[in-house]
């Protein structure tokens, strides 16, 4: 049997007896720590602590550091400023998804890709293997720790730790690459993948469980829990985050799945431009949609969708959704089912219940 990786946050575990670990793409992860429901709640309401060091940092430099990450993403890198972070997608020639991921940029030739943990591997070869003169690229996730603090009240909380007007002043996709939090030196980036305000702390590995302990501390008043992959699933999933593996694929295109606005095909010709402007110009075979259980049962991961006596797609990603109590869905379906009330049928367990296309995100903060 394979031995799982932990986190430098692992040993922290077992002071929350109800914590439970799963084998998550290698890694020994809790999926909840307090249970599911109260920790999304928790999130919605006040706010949640996330140990996700188990994603992946790379550090690109070079004289030509933009124009080869310019080249490997789909959104526009020369844009960013220093000091900010852009959403984007790496993709095969074919339109494919290689993974998708953050872009920090540190300085005029200084990036920092965080690509998510299942595909450290992958990404990194895939860099290598479109590598361009002067341009050097370091894998810093084994020394790098990521804590997420998300939720109404994270600002509130951070505050209590850094300077509040350095909070304050910190707008959404932008961060500040060094502030002290009770002697740890932190890059704080406003971004998160819940769908509430919140914050994204790289820190050097050994100083995570110290950063966890005051951040822990400081948020007692305000409600703060910590929480798990259970509830981040949950979370990103009622704002219509993707998944990779399950939204996004080697097989499925952002464009197919809503990811257009990340996609700048005006920018200049990038690893498969080609393919997603034939896309666009053609027209999308397949779309991701939002889909409501109309027949009592739940929407699951892979679940086919039916119409018309045929398959037509299958659900990505389903729950019951636990701020709305509604059965939901993310589901990738051909385009001519995917337009807005259509009626749709899920095989589930064998038998095909009711359902129809709805708006998304199902959450939206105010």
């Amino acid at each position: 049997m394979a031995v799982l990786k932990r986190t430098p946050l692992y040993p922290l575990y077992a002071g929350y007896p109800s914590a439970r670990c799963i084998d998550f793409g290698s890694w020994e992860l809790p999926v909840q720590f307090l249970g599911i429901t109260f920790e999304h709640e928790a999130v919605r309401t006040r706010a949640g602590l996330f140990d996700v060091s188990h994603m992946g940092e790379f550090i690109v430099t070079g004289q030509y550091a933009e124009t080869f990450v310019q080249r490997l993403t789909t959104n526009d890198v020369a844009k960013l400023t220093d000091g900010q972070a852009q959403y984007t997608l790496m993709c095969t020639q074919d339109g494919g998804t290689v993974d998708d991921l953050l872009v920090y940029k540190l300085s005029a030739d200084q990036f920092m890709l965080v690509v998510n943990a299942s595909n450290i591997e992958k990404d990194w070869q895939w860099l290598m293997d479109h590598l361009i003169g002067d341009v050097f690229i370091r894998d810093v996730s084994s020394e790098t720790a990521l804590l997420a603090l998300q939720g109404p009240r994270a600002a509130a909380i951070l505050s209590q730790v850094v300077d509040a007007n350095a909070i304050a002043s910190l707008k959404p996709f932008h961060f500040v690459r060094s502030l002290d939090i009770d002697g740890v030196q932190a890059l704080v980036s406003r971004t998160g993948y819940t769908g509430e305000d919140g914050f994204e702390l790289y820190v050097p590995a050994g100083d995570a469980q110290q950063l966890w302990r005051s951040l822990i501390v400081a948020g007692q008043p305000e409600g703060l829990v910590p929480c798990g992959l259970g509830a981040r699933d949950t979370l990103r999933f009622e704002a219509r985050l993707p998944l990779y593996g399950q939204e996004l694929a080697d097989d499925i295109s952002p464009l197919e799945a809503g990811l257009g606005p990340f996609v700048k095909l005006d920018k200049g010709p990038f690893i498969s431009s080609d393919a997603l402007s034939e896309q666009r110009r053609s027209g999308l075979k397949r779309k991701l949609v939002g889909i409501e259980m109309i027949d009592r049962g739940i929407p699951r991961s892979r679940y086919p969708i039916h119409a018309e006596g045929q398959i037509v797609g299958a659900v990505t990603t389903g729950t019951q959704s636990p701020t709305l109590k509604r059965n939901l869905g993310l589901a990738l379906v051909e385009t001519p089912y995917a337009a807005l009330g259509t009626k749709l049928l899920v095989e589930i367990r064998g038998k095909l219940l009711r359902a129809q296309v709805v708006p998304t995100p199902f959450y939206k903060r105010s």
